[in-house]
């Protein structure tokens, strides 16, 4: 019997999220990137939502916001924007 272990998939970033990520403060940073980390074995959790009018989606982490793609056939997770909530959509 042979247990089939899930996929897990690598996390890329835009060069823009990646400085977006860079620009908050340490201690929301770290917590964003521990939530943007267990995108690694499961990219859709519980609360994860569909961006309206693209194929992005979306979690919380407080005030912050992180807005990514699944690529499902590369079996990667690629990060768009990281920002405050009230900054995230324009």
């Amino acid at each position: 019997m042979t247990s089939k272990k899930p996929a897990l998939f690598r996390i890329e970033f835009l060069a823009a999220a990646s400085k977006q990520l860079a620009g908050i403060a340490p201690v929301h940073r770290r917590r964003i990137a521990d939530k943007i980390d267990t995108l690694i074995s499961n990219p859709r959790p519980s609360g994860a939502e569909s961006v309206k009018g693209s194929n992005y989606l979306r979690i919380r982490i407080g005030d912050y916001r992180v807005i990514y793609e699944i690529e499902d056939d590369r079996l990667v997770v690629l990060v768009v924007r990281v920002g405050h909530r009230r900054e995230i959509y324009r």
